[in-house]
């Protein structure tokens, strides 16, 4: 049962999943920062007002909606520009790379005794 238990934990997938979970836990603080601390005092600065909680609809606190939005977007935006595009540029280049190279073309001699050789298995 142990044995069992190991193996499980030492499979390559387990362990790169905990390794991405503590990195994304991370990098989460990071941009959370960026978004709290960085851009939305620049909102702030360009519209006023950097917190929108205080926007109510009666009962209905619109203003932190409207933040947890907000926030969302600019998380989304960042995880965008600062992971995603930069991995997919990264694949296209090592698919370029790996990318076999087309076979050579045959010389003239190859091409025409495959034509005689389709000539004569249609006369066969």
């Amino acid at each position: 049962m142990l044995k069992g238990f190991r193996d499980f934990i030492m499979r390559g997938n387990v362990v790169d999943l905990a390794v991405a979970v503590i990195i994304g836990g991370a990098f989460g603080q990071v941009v959370n920062s960026l978004v709290s601390d960085v851009l939305m005092p620049l909102i702030g600065a360009l519209g006023g007002a950097p917190d929108f909680s205080a926007i109510r609809l009666g009962p209905v606190a619109l203003g932190k909606f409207i933040n947890a939005v907000v926030n969302f977007l600019i998380v989304a935006a960042a995880i965008y520009f600062l992971v995603v595009t930069p991995m997919n540029e990264l694949a296209k280049r090592r698919k370029k790379e790996e990318a076999p190279a087309a076979p050579p073309e045959p010389p003239e001699e190859v091409k025409l005794l495959r034509e005689i050789l389709e000539e004569l298995r249609k006369k066969a």
